[in-house]
């Protein structure tokens, strides 16, 4: 049910043209200013009771674990190039600023921004896209099912260890693909994260490569071996990290190197993290061509003909479900992607703000 008006912050706010909404102690929009509703284009009370979280149009919820890690804090919160969204209505793009009323809900001011920023450009899938996606998917599932069962056949056959970890490999892989389906035709909630060895999902990512690459690849191992547990989750970590590999075997690399290490106080967006994950994947392929630099992490942009630009926009997606960045530094001969994901201290909080 819809919450009762409450009192507007006195801020003459239909006189601003920043828009700007306001909400009940339990997160629920209790009102907002003209420039608000006319930002979203409907009439102001259809938001009334809306829950504010419930504007978030990212999967990863962003919004909604920003407001409940902030709890009673009275700091206020900056959210930068929030996707909001009301009802299934078009997207809008924003700066947002969360102050603290004294009534115990929130003051939202939204600064609009260009739904393609200059210096960010990974983006979701456009929804034609996600729809072509969608169909993809449904076919998929027929020809999965067959090979798991013909996997499953195949390793009743091989007596020999090295023949069943090959059949073994093939069967995980195609329970990640099946998965991977499912996310697509059904819209659900990401998974819990859960504790994970990064090393033991870097094993699993160079099996693969291995397989792909055979002896035309060398692959290095650069670990530190002191890197404690981290939460995340690994199906999906393994799919960005194995896309990143593999794009540095088809740039014709000789040598990939992955390293771990831990660093202290990294800033991720605009938050610093005490501690913090540092994996990179570094090659001596042919580098990133210089006219796709600003549009590497777009879907859809490929540097090969064959190429369907979806694996670096993936690897971005799967770096912001769990708060963290992916970057890049090129050049012909040395090339690095560098995912940088904060880790959890003893139990403790995550992140502090600037």
């Amino acid at each position: 049910m819809p919450s009762d008006p409450q009192p507007a912050p006195d801020l003459s706010q239909d006189s601003l043209t920043t828009p700007m909404a306001w909400t009940d102690p339990a997160g629920a929009i209790a009102g907002c200013n003209l420039a608000f509703s006319r930002w979203f284009g409907i009439g102001a009370r259809r938001l009334l009771g809306w829950p504010l979280a419930g504007l978030d149009a990212d999967d990863d919820g962003r919004l909604a674990r920003a407001l409940a890690r902030a709890g009673g804090d009275e700091a206020p919160l900056r959210m930068r190039r929030m996707r909001l969204r009301y009802a299934g209505g078009e997207d809008r793009f924003a700066d947002l600023w969360l102050s603290r009323r004294d009534t115990g809900g929130w003051l939202l001011e939204a600064h609009p921004v260009d739904e393609f920023p200059g210096d960010d450009p990974a983006l979701l899938l456009p929804s034609a896209l996600s729809a072509s996606l969608k169909g993809l998917a449904h076919e998929l599932r027929n020809p999965l099912a067959g090979l798991k069962g013909a996997a499953q056949l195949l390793g009743r056959r091989i007596d020999d260890l090295e023949g069943r970890e090959l059949v073994e490999l093939i069967d995980s892989e195609v329970e990640r693909l099946a998965a991977l389906v499912d996310r697509l035709l059904v819209a659900t909630p990401p998974r819990p994260h859960a504790p994970l060895n990064i090393h033991a999902v870097l094993e699993r990512v160079l099996r693969l490569a291995e397989a792909d690459a055979g002896w035309a690849v060398r692959l290095v191992r650069d670990y530190d071996p002191s890197l404690p547990e981290f939460f995340g989750d690994a199906d999906r970590l393994m799919q960005a990290l194995w896309n990143l590999v593999r794009n540095a075997i088809e740039a014709g690399a000789s040598h990939v190197h992955l390293r771990t290490r831990i660093e202290h106080g990294v800033r991720i967006a605009d938050s610093v993290h005490p501690i913090a994950l540092r994996l990179e994947i570094v090659d001596d392929g042919r580098g990133v061509p210089e006219e796709l630099a600003e549009q590497l992490f777009l879907p859809l942009v490929s540097g090969r003909a064959e190429g369907s630009g979806l694996g670096l926009a993936l690897a971005q997606q799967v770096s912001r479900e769990h708060r963290g960045s992916l970057a890049y530094r090129s050049r012909p001969g040395h090339t690095v992607f560098t995912l940088l994901l904060p880790m959890q201290i003893d139990g403790g909080a995550e992140e502090t703000r600037p």
